[in-house]
């Protein structure tokens, strides 16, 4: 089953991946960890995401679309990046996440992915 893990930083750590002299520490670490992921044939897919300020929300109210600059939710912690990993169970996917190199301002969310119903069914077939 895929799980997302969901990366979600602070204000420190968005400023640290953008600034260049940290970019060797802060990239290398991520790329070791994804070829753990990949060695361990769990690794689907993954990226990283631009900080918030590049960020663009699109509502929809009363059939009218409205844009508004920055992220959905005003929050210290924003939507980083993101994995997806194929494992058997959710216990599984919270070891992984917890393998994930970790600094103080960052926060992460292990979630499955929606399968719809009748992928589900064709699964099972």
């Amino acid at each position: 089953m895929n799980y997302a893990i969901l990366i979600y930083d602070g204000p420190a750590r968005f400023a640290k991946r953008s600034d260049p002299q940290h970019q060797p520490e802060v990239f290398g670490a991520i790329m070791r960890y994804i070829d753990e992921l990949k060695q361990a044939g769990v690794y689907v897919d993954g990226a990283g995401l631009e900080p918030p300020p590049q960020a663009k929300t699109l509502r929809i109210k009363d059939g009218e679309r409205y844009v508004q600059d920055g992220p959905y939710a005003d929050t210290k912690e924003q939507l980083g990046g993101f994995f997806l990993i194929d494992v058997p169970d959710l216990d599984t996917a919270l070891k992984w996440a917890a393998r994930l190199p970790q600094e103080n301002d960052r926060v992460l969310e292990v979630r499955p992915q929606l399968t719809p119903p009748a992928q589900e069914s064709a699964r099972r077939a």
